[in-house]
């Protein structure tokens, strides 16, 4: 209160100032100094620190909260050095006379490569009854060069659409080309990309019918598979840059989900031997006219097709690059590259898909009984692909109980109660297996009646505890949605704390991961005690979660997007796609720092 008393009587001197001549000439009047003789500040670089020095005229004094050190180029940082013991006056912590810090510059290098620049800013009054305007110095520092890899080391890491958009705009054609490459490579080793696997052998293995494929067949019908899922994601981004869509409203819609749910069951009765699936024989002589290998059996046409469809499945996955490469189309226009940048990341997240082409021609061994029993392997998991795009349309009960009739029906098809099939080795091992499949699918069944929505918790509703954020996020669901660009403005306004809002939908499979792993994790509950969570749901589409989505620049869902205590918008902090629990802690505890 006394700090603003004094601010208001400050004012008043500055008022009689201008009404007699002026700013300038009331400071001349009165003798007070220009902020130039009252604010000296230098900064030198010093071996491995930064030496700063502010020194203060007589009887001028600097607030200590309204201090200061920050990076405005090439990108904006906050910088939090140790400061010295600040002395009480009227009630607020200020400096006088000198003011020393230092700052490592490991602190800067390891967040900005190249060149950068130093910005010091400082509010200070005078004694004799003037408060001069927030002022400013800002150094530039020569650092250490942003060598190839290190750009692809921070950017591979990166989960910001926005930042990818930036890089995709600034730097030259075949740095994107190789970066989005090894984004598809990083991919590649993630969870997304394994139902692709058992697809892929599936087609392999059915065309080979009761042959062994060649290294050369099975090679192109795995090339044929991920150039179609590749030219999937180029067009589609490209077409959602252009127009601004949300990609994964457009890829995710009921009907394509449950047409291609129907496709996975299809495929998997054909494996399970009921009947063959394939052309009619004039278009098939017609295509092995084109390639005798590739057009046996309509192979061509339902690998195509099968990889255009499959990009479905590792949507979630490829979030960050692929909202960066939308981002930057939508604002460029340049689709070619844009598009490009796109294809070659599929093609890199394909890699490990031709290698299993290579591997089934060149080490699959002699046709015989195993065949059959590989082929019913794969059908189950063709209807567990099946029920995991329904999962994003079908309510979380009904979901559980299709995977609990999953389990149990692999179970009795694999002898759980035959005693004839335990007798020794490899018939041993699958009854256990089979046992196994069976407690748990009962368990999903319990636990969908009981009212539980999670394959991991299935006894969830029994074993219910205290609150976490989780509940929290499923508690009343409609209450999540509705929100309008005002509505979401009001209640971050009204937070006394940094916010957090996260986006999601029901039909994302990556917005479940962050509710069932990252949000209830110890260290997330701890970190997020510091913030207030807005969770806002977006499953209706309406013109408000559109606008929403258009107003903070963001393509789909799962996006998590920050606001600081001072209810500004963070967009260099904001994160698509799934975060493990520990790099979302970490990022929570550096925003409210």
């Amino acid at each position: 209160m006394q700090h603003l008393i004094k601010k208001l009587l400050i004012l008043s001197v500055l008022f009689s100032g201008l009404v007699f001549g002026g700013f300038s000439s009331a400071l001349k009047k009165n003798k007070f100094l220009q902020p130039e003789e009252a604010f000296h500040i230098s900064a030198v670089q010093k071996d491995d620190v930064i030496a700063t020095k502010i020194t203060l005229a007589d009887k001028i004094h600097i607030y200590k909260n309204d201090l200061k050190y920050r990076i405005v180029s090439p990108k904006k940082i906050d910088l939090k050095p140790a400061l010295p013991p600040a002395h009480e006056l009227d009630g607020d912590m200020v400096y006088e006379k000198e003011l020393v810090v230092n700052i490592p510059v490991k602190e800067i290098t390891r967040k900005v490569k190249g060149d950068y620049t130093l910005e010091i800013e400082v509010v200070g009054c005078s004694d004799k009854g003037i408060c001069y305007q927030p002022f400013r110095k800002s150094f530039t520092f020569k650092g250490a060069k942003a060598g190839f890899f290190d750009k692809i080391s921070s950017l591979t890491q990166e989960g910001n659409t926005a930042k990818i958009a930036d890089v995709l705009g600034s730097e030259s054609s075949l740095f994107i080309i190789i970066l989005f490459f090894i984004f598809g490579l990083l991919l590649a080793l993630t969870p997304c990309v394994f139902p692709m696997i058992p697809i892929l052998s599936s087609i392999i293995v059915s065309q080979a019918g009761n042959e062994k494929p060649s290294v050369g067949k099975a090679f192109f019908t795995s090339l044929v598979y991920v150039v179609a899922m590749a030219l999937t994601y180029t067009v589609v981004g490209v077409i959602a840059g252009l127009l601004g869509a949300d990609i994964q409203t457009a890829m995710q819609n009921p009907w394509v989900l449950t047409i291609f749910a129907l496709m996975f069951v299809a495929l998997a009765f054909s494996l399970f031997g009921y009947y063959e699936i394939g052309l009619p024989a004039s278009w098939q002589s017609k295509l092995s006219s084109i390639s005798d290998e590739a057009g046996q059996k309509g192979g061509i046409v339902g690998t195509a097709v099968m990889g255009l469809l499959s990009a479905l499945i590792v949507g979630p996955c490829v979030a960050p690059p692929l909202g960066g490469a939308v981002l930057f189309i939508s604002h460029t226009g340049d689709a070619l590259l844009g598009g490009t940048a796109l294809f070659v990341m599929s093609m890199g997240m394909g890699m490990p898909l031709l290698l299993v082409g290579i591997g089934a021609g060149k080490f699959m061994p002699k046709p015989g009984g195993w065949m059959t029993a590989v082929s019913q392997v794969f059908g189950v998991m063709m209807l567990g692909l099946g029920i995991f795009m329904l999962s994003r349309i079908l309510p979380d009960s009904i979901t559980l109980v299709l995977w609990s009739l999953l389990f149990m029906g692999s179970a009795l098809y694999m002898g759980v109660f035959d005693p004839s099939s335990a007798k020794k080795g490899m018939k041993k091992l699958i009854q256990l297996l089979a046992v196994v499949f069976m407690l748990y699918g009962a368990s999903l069944f319990v636990g969908a009646l009981s009212g539980a929505d999670s394959m991991l918790r299935p006894f969830e509703k029994f074993t219910a505890g205290g609150g976490t954020v989780t509940a929290v996020v499923k508690e009343d669901k409609s209450s999540h949605r509705g929100y309008s660009i005002d509505r979401l403005l009001k209640e971050v306004a009204a937070s006394d704390k940094p916010v957090v809002v996260d986006f999601g939908k029901d039909s994302c499979t990556a917005c479940k991961e962050l509710e069932e792993i990252t949000f209830p994790n110890p260290k997330v509950q701890e970190a997020l005690k510091n913030f207030t969570f807005i969770k806002v749901d977006l499953t209706d589409n309406t013109e408000d979660d559109k606008a929403l989505l258009k107003k903070f620049e963001l393509f789909g869902t799962p996006n998590i997007i920050f606001f600081d205590k001072d209810n500004e918008y963070m967009p260099e902090k904001s994160l698509t796609g799934f975060i493990e629990p520990e790099k979302f802690a970490e990022h929570l505890d550096q925003i409210a720092k």
